[in-house]
């Protein structure tokens, strides 16, 4: 469902709500609310696990997921519609004009019993119930009332066990929203692991047995997501290996595999089971690997901006390594045996090369090292400020700036790009966006991963 707007008015106001506020997904000026979402649930994982590791910084993350949670408390305030969009993308794709210049349709996209958006939904609920966590014991009152609304947002689209919605009302977004979502964020496995993902968190949340029970009674449905290996075959029941802002399906089982960490309780196998082939799957040394390495030593998986790979499925072995710590447990892959170093140092290594040790010598994160990408996709960071350049910018008058070789104006420190192909070669050029856009979805799990790596050096 969409409401129109005039371009003068900007995100809901015309329809009643207040939707200022969240983040941009990428290098455009489009709030696409489900990777937004998945990143909100990281930084809130991020605090989560390494609250301690932070130290001083742990204030600047907990804003930086407040500026989030914020912004979802008002897509979820209207009865009857979760909010999952806010800008007509291919008008703003079209253009490349600053924040502050914009005048593209900023139309609003919801999705409701009518029109449904379980994934979109369920995403908004899991990071409202973490963050919630996240807030528990720095601030009770806010950390009540995110998780109120999350419980709300799942129960709403999902199986709310009040109102009977159950299997009725469920559906994805691509299907409500389809032309306006996709292809920029269509969801390509389907939504049931995003309401497994946003069930598990309510229960991490709450400890709500209701909640379990869903996780316990459906986790069977990912074994029928359809995934396609390093030779590019499509196989059944290989979601266990997948994670990032479209697949929860390895970050469904590392989550719940803690519940279980110390438990010999049978309900417990097949998570930690398939945590632990998630773990064979990324191995360099496993014989049942399902992604690729650079020369430089670079994780691959198929799949847009590769570097949210790195990022994501580097954080989750970090966390699953603290879960086998407890438990004094190993991972069996093959004839190889994995203990919690291994799994450390394979995402040490993911997180060294971002920022630096390759065969460029090139840090990914801007702003860090010598050397690190100049002309990243990212109109805000291109174009001159309004302090450098007062004049209104249309649409077509950032074209200059895009097409430029200049480095961009404005440094956005800490933004981390897609990286280098997977022969370590980096086109430090705007119109390759794979490779020069920084994404939310990319910089989100690394938040907690450097936390860890800065309290724990070499």
């Amino acid at each position: 469902m969409t409401w129109r707007k005039d371009s003068a008015l900007r995100d809901g106001f015309e329809i009643g709500v207040d939707l200022l506020g969240g983040y941009y997904d990428a290098g455009d000026n489009v709030k696409f609310n489900f990777p937004m979402a998945f990143s909100t649930t990281m930084l809130a994982w991020s605090v989560i696990e390494f609250a301690k590791s932070m130290d001083s910084d742990l204030p600047h993350a907990l804003g930086a997921i407040r500026w989030a949670t914020d912004y979802f408390l008002k897509a979820t305030s209207v009865p009857g519609f979760v909010f999952a969009q806010v800008g007509e993308p291919y008008g703003d794709h079209a253009c490349w004009e600053r924040p502050e210049d914009m005048d593209t349709p900023r139309t609003v996209y919801a999705v409701s019993k009518q029109f449904p958006g379980s994934e979109v939904s369920a995403e908004i609920a899991a990071a409202l119930a973490a963050s919630s966590m996240a807030f528990r014991f720095s601030d009770r009152e806010y950390s009540a009332r995110l998780l109120k609304r999350a419980r709300m947002s799942i129960d709403f689209v999902a199986w709310n066990r009040f109102l009977c919605f159950a299997d009725k009302y469920r559906g994805s977004y691509n299907d409500s929203l389809g032309p306006w979502v996709c292809p920029f964020y269509c969801d390509f496995n389907g939504y049931q692991d995003e309401l497994l993902w946003g069930a598990a968190w309510l229960f991490k949340a709450t400890k709500d047995s209701y909640y379990w029970s869903y996780v316990m009674n459906n986790i069977h449905n990912l074994d029928q997501i359809g995934v396609k290996n390093i030779d590019g075959l499509l196989s059944l029941g290989g979601g266990f290996a997948e994670f990032g802002w479209d697949s929860k399906h390895a970050g469904v089982n590392v989550l719940v595999s803690k519940q279980f960490a110390l438990s010999s309780l049978s309900t417990s196998a097949s998570f930690i089971s398939n945590a632990d082939k998630f773990v064979c799957s990324i191995l360099p040394e496993s014989p049942t690997k399902s992604v690729s390495y650079s020369p430089g030593g670079l994780l691959f998986k198929p799949g847009g901006s590769n570097m949210q790979h790195a990022t994501a499925l580097s954080f989750l072995l970090l966390v699953y390594s603290r879960y086998l710590n407890q438990a004094n447990r190993v991972v069996q892959c093959g004839n190889v045996v994995a203990n919690s170093a291994r799994l450390v140092q394979v995402a040490r290594s993911q997180v060294d090369y971002i920022l630096g040790t390759n065969p460029l010598k090139m840090s990914y994160m801007v702003g860090y090292g010598k050397n690190f990408p100049q002309r990243i996709h990212h109109r805000g960071s291109s174009l001159p400020s309004i302090d450098q350049h007062q004049a209104r910018i249309e649409c077509k008058g950032g074209s200059l700036y895009f097409n430029s070789n200049n480095p961009n104006h404005n440094l956005l420190i800490g933004a981390v790009v897609g990286g280098p192909d997977i022969k370590d070669c980096y086109s430090d050029s705007r119109s390759d966006f794979v490779q020069s856009e920084p994404t939310t979805s990319i910089n989100a799990p690394l938040v907690g991963v450097l936390a860890y790596f800065k309290s724990h050096p070499y």
